[in-house]
Order: C-alpha cells, then sequence, then structure tokens
C-alpha cells in the first residue's frame, strides 16, 4: 500500500480514513475536493489535471476520493491500493447531515474558502442532497471500477461496515 485510493459516498468516512491511514503509513494526503475547489464561489482549479497527474506521479500518496470525471482514470490507473467504504444511507446519512449541520452552524471554512450556508441546503448539490441522490450510482461506480480488467491489479479492500473498517485500521502499521 504505497498509492492509495479511499472511495465510498458522499459522508462515509473517506477523509477521516485516509488521513489516519497516511499518518500510520507515512504518506502524503491529498483531500479531493481541496484540490478541486480551489476559490470563492466553489471556483474550480484550471490546472486540476496537472497538480493530480504531479501528485500521483510520486511514489507514495493516499487521496480520499473516485475523483473527479476529469482526473478519475488517472487515480485509479496510478493507485496500488483502493479502500471502498460501501456503507448504506442508514450509515452515511447520520454522518453527512452532523457535518453540513456543524459546518453551516459554525460557518466552518472549507474548500478554497467556501462555507456551507443555510440557503445552499436548497441546492441539489448540497451535500445533504448529493449524498441521498447519488448513493446508489456511486456504488455502481466504484463497484464497475473494481470489477474492470484495467485496474485488475489494485488491491481493493471492500468495507461494508464502520466496525470493519475500525479493526482493519488497528492492523494498518
Amino acid at each position: 500500500m504505497q498509492r492509495i485510493l479511499v472511495v465510498g459516498v458522499t459522508g462515509a468516512g473517506k477523509s477521516t480514513l485516509a488521513r489516519a491511514v497516511g499518518e500510520r503509513l507515512e504518506l502524503p494526503y491529498y483531500e479531493m475536493d481541496a484540490l478541486y475547489f480551489t476559490g470563492p464561489g466553489w471556483a474550480a482549479n484550471d490546472t486540476l489535471v496537472e497538480d493530480v497527474e504531479r501528485l500521483t506521479s510520486e511514489p507514495r500518496w493516499i487521496v480520499d476520493s473516485l475523483g473527479y470525471p476529469e482526473v478519475r482514470d488517472l487515480l485509479w490507473e496510478r493507485a496500488d491500493t483502493v479502500l471502498w467504504l460501501d456503507y448504506g444511507k442508514r450509515v452515511v446519512m447520520p454522518r453527512v447531515l452532523r457535518r453540513s449541520v456543524r459546518r453551516t452552524v459554525t460557518r466552518e471554512s472549507i474548500f478554497g474558502g467556501n462555507r456551507e450556508t443555510w440557503a445552499g441546503w436548497l441546492s441539489k448539490e448540497h451535500p445533504v442532497r448529493w449524498a441521498w441522490s447519488q448513493h446508489a450510482g456511486r456504488r455502481r461506480e466504484i463497484e464497475r471500477r473494481t470489477r474492470d480488467s484495467r485496474f485488475a491489479p489494485l488491491d481493493t479492500l471492500r468495507f461494508s461496515r464502520p466496525g470493519d473498517t475500525a479493526a482493519w485500521l488497528t492492523s494498518v502499521s
């Protein structure tokens, strides 16, 4: 495990797991949303492809994302391991709700200095609505990729329960 993707739906705990594994294995950790959203108004990074090409050309890294479409194949082709948090809505929805309420109430600055707002809850792209509407499709996409012959060399660890993930994490050193 030298080049790791942590994948799953919004709210599964990708960033949390990626940080923990990165610390244990002393891997540079990259948060995909922080790479993608680089400025006010949720401005997208014009150099995302180049940035991801550069960081994934390094021998060791961990990224917390399936990947945005423009870099998805690049990430999957360069990874050696996929950690899949395959949790149901009963797990992810309370998590994403708590996180979004906290971020909205505290006005926590995230990706590119942006913030979740009460008005943002009305958007179909709000994390809570996104997690609900994209859950099945995201799961199918990850499943398809794990079966794709292009990515057959990847070592894929699929976790369907947070307790299984936590137990596995205790063995990582």
